[in-house]
């Protein structure tokens, strides 16, 4: 493991090095090399002003609703986590992939397609959508309180994919699964334990906790590692599921922020007293070195902000298309060949 207090100072020269620099290059902490550029659109002079357009549409989309924050970060990493951060999620289709059980609730793809329309009337067939929906979560999660961490540009847009391709985890898995769902996208504890940390914001289907709450591993119990109170708590928002089609409530992820929606390390103090909404994140209690990061960032706001700050933009280099790649939608919804059919 990269050990934590010795990593920050690390972490943070490379952030910063990041703002000044062209290309990635295979520096300590990121990904192998790809071929993103640190405002892309402006040194290619093909649409100077798109991070500048992205920012005001969010600006004026977050005034009137803050939750496209935490909807934002998920659908981002819905996307990235799967296939690469092509903006393949955003496709519509009977058997698309943001058709998936595991992207049941998705949202945010309103924003997307009302910022793809500012920039297709401004710079029409430029900008992609794989950099629309990385610029946008970035400046949408700063306005909650997070950094505003660099995001190199360049991407371009893949292909569909079917529902079945969709291999996101279960909230409910272990952290040794976790953390190897998480290596075989090219992240590490660290990054893990980081963007584990989105959870200090959003909301969770009770579906996805009633096994915590009820029936724990088959016991007929709640979680033990849950505080009784938080159980209590959640029982009374979440009834057992009992009947066929029996609605699905939504609960707060952290219920410290609330419908805040305030980005903050209070997410890792919850996991510390055994206050953690979904089991995945009380897991990271269960690994010496997830608990330690935990540990450090529920003591150290900044310290966790610089770490998501590099987590975020590791996320967002996986497998990205570049070059001659894929393509640059012109409606997010569609691939291009079935535009305006």
């Amino acid at each position: 493991m990269r050990q934590c207090m010795k990593f920050f100072p690390l972490l943070a020269l490379v952030v910063i090095s990041l703002t000044g620099t062209a290309t990635v290059k295979a520096a300590t902490g990121l990904n192998p090399p790809v071929k993103l550029v640190w405002h892309y659109y402006k040194v290619t002079n093909t649409c100077d002003d798109a991070e500048a357009y992205i920012r005001h549409q969010v600006e004026k989309l977050y005034k009137k609703d803050t939750s496209i924050a935490p909807k934002l970060l998920r659908l981002l990493y819905s996307d990235c986590m799967v296939n690469g951060c092509d903006a393949s999620v955003l496709l519509q289709g009977p058997n698309s992939e943001r058709t998936a059980p595991q992207n049941r609730g998705l949202g945010g793809f309103v924003v997307i397609d009302k910022i793809k329309q500012v920039l297709e009337s401004r710079c029409p067939g430029v900008v992609s959508c794989a950099d629309i929906l990385n610029l946008a979560t970035r400046d949408a999660v700063h306005m909650a309180g997070a950094p505003s961490y660099p995001v190199l540009t360049g991407r371009r847009d893949g292909g569909a994919l079917s529902a079945d391709a969709v291999d996101l985890p279960s909230p409910s898995i272990s952290v040794e699964e976790s953390l190897a769902y998480f290596n075989s996208k090219g992240l590490d504890v660290l990054d893990m334990t980081t963007l584990l940390g989105a959870h200090s914001m959003g909301k969770t289907h009770c579906s996805h906790i009633v096994n915590r709450l009820y029936n724990f591993k088959n016991t007929g119990k709640p979680d033990p590692t849950m505080n009784t109170t938080l159980v209590s708590q959640l029982q009374y928002l979440c009834p057992p599921r009992t009947q066929k089609g029996q609605t699905d409530p939504l609960v707060y992820l952290n219920p410290d922020s609330g419908s805040s929606n305030r980005f903050s390390s209070s997410y890792y103090s919850r996991v510390l007293s055994h206050n953690a909404v979904l089991g995945v994140d009380q897991q990271l209690l269960y690994n010496d070195d997830s608990k330690e990061i935990t540990q450090e960032f529920a003591s150290s706001f900044e310290d966790f902000r610089k770490s998501f700050a590099l987590a975020m933009s590791r996320m967002g280099s996986i497998n990205v298309l570049a070059g001659k790649a894929g393509e640059i939608r012109r409606d997010c919804r569609v691939t291009n060949a079935n535009y305006g059919a």
